[in-house]
């Protein structure tokens, strides 16, 4: 018996075999469904002591009763509509002001099932329960964006007058280093190697990355720091003038001898001879130019209707801070406090936890994961501190900066002990949404983040668990660093479609629709360098390995995937350009303006493109609907859109036949092809389906990727 036949559809024979086969299964629960977006909880985002109504679909007059379990109490659903296919139950709850659970029990004739955000078990599995969570709304804006991601430095140069020099300052056991050749690949050392990009640099490329389709800019750390990276920030309170502007110039770089040695007249700190660096970055005439910069910055990606995300690094700061100063950069500097390294009696001493009392220079603080230049941040004996941050992250999303949020690096590190973890993510998430109420807060986030996702810390976290590792297994066998190969997982569906449906229940709704869906970032491999199959890094392979052995349509199929899957797509800065590289640093090469692959930056046009007219891709339910090995499909719909997309990542064409009915596709009807990528690249050429007995019917051709939309019924 095909199950995949509605109840209500089988002949009176077929009713009959399905009771002499089993008399406990006599419906089709293939049919039943619920979520958490708008057409299923309504209104999906509620707010306190507000009535929200659940609903829930079972086939065309295929179950005896429907019973809500909501915060523990149980509910019997009323029948409210129903259509060719679908009955539709529903009730109407009183949230209060706390979190509650809920889940739906299903009866028919003597079968009774479970169906929770899973979908349809046969057990209550309290761990996998639906969730609401009063008064918890993340920003519309951000549900499904199109966001792009910039790692400065490498983006684009705009403005040489700020470039970072050679021997401008000492870092981790040698001199900077200018680099002249923005094409050059990273080096296996390259933290204090500058390429030259800046905010200028992001600016004179507003109109790329408008024409991409980009509707919101993620840029990696830019405060004033020591590294290309920023992740080691020296003050909060401005804009890198490398980044910005620099106005003032005085002092000299570090002196070579003749042998190319730094001369160095004070080994322990050898920064007191930058001078150049000194004033480059304490001078408050640069440090106010360039946080003015970066206002007219904002003020025309806004004008242009995009957003801007900033980079929060809270858990540590970097050995250079004004506050540490572990370089004695600011000791002589006019109008700074002693840093807590060089003085006892500094007002920042708290802010660091020392374990020896050894000052002056007093180098016994922790640091984190035992990294001296990246001391941590000691909030809970620092109530001083604690507000500074507090200002700190009303500041950059309050007028006259304005920006959109903030993403926060190693935020699950932060605090000495969880319970204060949580405390400070309440409390940052509380200024931020009072200073903005529409900015993100968005974390980095490895593993189960659902004790950050209950409304009152993260709106969600940047996509690892619930899309990126699963999409990479499945089509690559990769890990996302290219550290292990597993070829068990390319194209293993059940692993696939079992990662993503547990990982996914770990989010809210609401938090699902903005997570930030990437597949590749400045810490991993290229994805483009991952379809090698490959294991490998700069360090043991070198960085041409890195380009050897693509596969630019396996590459075509992920981002396929990526602006069709729930969730904010994120774009690391060159992937639609074609950029390999091994994981950090090599992932950091620079954007390669004028040697661009064009055709992969027209297939991102045309899927972004394709993404923003659908809002079914933004706030619609998925299902998976096939699963085969190396051949998956799902489905994205809602009341008015039905999308289907059918990957075959096999060298043989496969026939596959396509339970559309699920989504709610009504018979007759047709499907459209809207994109399709294989072998031979992409085409956005229409080709029109049938679909016979509630499926969709495809053969589909080695190594293809395809999209297609329901286009109405037949005449």
């Amino acid at each position: 018996m095909d199950i995949n036949i509605p109840f209500y559809k089988m002949s009176k024979a077929q009713k009959t075999q399905l009771y002499m086969d089993n008399l406990t299964v006599i419906f089709n629960p293939q049919a039943l469904f619920s979520d958490g977006t708008a057409f299923y909880r309504n209104p999906s985002e509620p707010d306190c002591f507000e009535e929200v109504h659940l609903r829930f679909r079972t086939g065309r007059e295929n179950v005896d009763e429907v019973i809500l379990v909501f915060d523990e109490q149980r509910y019997t659903m009323q029948k409210v509509a129903n259509d060719k296919m679908f009955d539709y139950y529903e009730y109407t709850v009183k949230l209060g002001d706390s979190r509650v659970e809920y889940y739906f029990e299903v009866h028919s004739g003597h079968m009774v099932c479970y169906f929770n955000s899973v979908g349809v078990c046969s057990s209550v599995e309290n761990y996998y329960n639906f969730s609401i969570t009063p008064s918890f709304q993340t920003p519309d804006w951000a549900k499904g964006a199109i966001i792009y991601q910039i790692f400065v430095d490498r983006f684009y140069n705009g403005d040489r007058s700020n470039d970072v020099e050679t021997d401008e300052y000492f870092y981790i056991g040698e001199g900077t280093h200018k680099n002249s050749d923005w094409m050059k690949y990273p080096r296996e050392m390259d933290v204090r190697e500058f390429y030259g990009g800046d905010i200028a640099g992001v600016m004179q490329k507003l109109d790329y990355l408008q024409d991409l389709g980009v509707e919101a800019i993620y840029l990696n750390p830019i405060f004033v720091s020591p590294s290309n990276h920023k992740y080691d920030i020296q003050d909060y309170d401005y804009i890198d003038p490398h980044f910005g502007r620099i106005v003032k110039n005085d002092g000299e770089n570090l002196q070579r001898d003749e042998n190319g040695n730094l001369i160095i007249h004070d080994p322990e700190h050898p920064n007191k001879d930058a001078t150049r660096y000194i004033c480059r970055v304490t001078d408050k005439e640069n440090l106010e130019a360039s946080n003015q910069l970066f206002i007219e910055f904002v003020e025309e990606v806004h004008r242009r209707g995009m957003k801007v995300i900033l980079d929060g690094v809270f858990n540590h700061c970097g050995s250079f801070n004004k506050w540490l100063d572990r370089e004695c950069i600011y000791e002589d500097a006019p109008g700074y406090e002693k840093g807590a390294f060089v003085s006892k009696d500094s007002p920042y001493r708290t802010f660091f936890k020392f374990r020896e009392d050894t000052w002056p220079y007093n180098v016994n603080y922790d640091g984190w994961w035992g990294h001296d230049t990246l001391p941590k941040l000691n909030y809970e004996e620092s109530p001083k501190l604690y507000e500074y941050i507090m200002r700190i992250a009303r500041k950059w999303v309050s007028p006259p900066y304005n920006v959109d949020g903030w993403r926060l690096d190693v935020a699950a590190d932060l605090g000495q002990t969880a319970e204060y973890n949580h405390h400070f993510w309440h409390e940052f998430r509380r200024n931020v949404k009072e200073a903005n109420p529409n900015a993100i807060v968005l974390a980095e986030h490895y593993g189960d983040p659902t004790e950050w996702l209950k409304g009152d810390q993260w709106d969600t976290v940047m996509n690892y668990d619930a899309f990126m590792e699963p999409l990479t297994w499945f089509l690559t066998g990769v890990e996302k660093h290219s550290d292990e190969y597993r070829g068990d997982l390319i194209g293993n569906a059940d692993a696939f479609f079992g990662s993503m449906r547990h990982y996914m229940t770990r989010f809210n709704t609401q938090s699902l629709q903005v997570a930030m869906n990437e597949l590749s970032n400045h810490d991993h491999s290229r994805f483009l360098t991952r379809t090698n199959h490959q294991v490998g890094r700069i360090s043991s392979r070198g960085a041409d390995a890195a380009n050897e052995g693509v596969n630019k349509n396996l590459f075509r199929m992920a981002v396929l995937m990526q602006m069709t899957w729930p969730g904010a797509p994120t774009i690391y800065y060159g992937d639609e350009a074609g950029l390999c590289g091994w994981t950090d640093p090599d992932s950091r090469r620079a954007y390669p303006w004028g040697h661009e692959d064009e055709e992969l930056i027209q297939y991102h046009k045309e899927l972004i493109r394709i993404h923003k007219e659908h809002q079914v891709l933004r706030t619609g339910s998925i299902l998976f609907l096939f699963g085969e090995y190396q051949c998956i499909s799902y489905g994205r719909f809602d009341d008015n859109e039905h999308i289907v997309v059918a990957i075959n990542i096999s060298q043989d064409t496969r026939h596959m036949e396509i339970p559309v009915w699920r989504l709610g596709v009504t018979q007759p009807t047709r499907m459209a092809r809207v994109i399709l990528t294989d072998a031979g690249g992409f085409s956005i050429e229409t080709k029109v389906y049938q679909v016979q007995s509630g499926k969709l019917i495809l053969d589909c051709p080695p190594e293809t990727a395809v999209l297609v939309k329901d286009i109405g019924n037949l005449s």
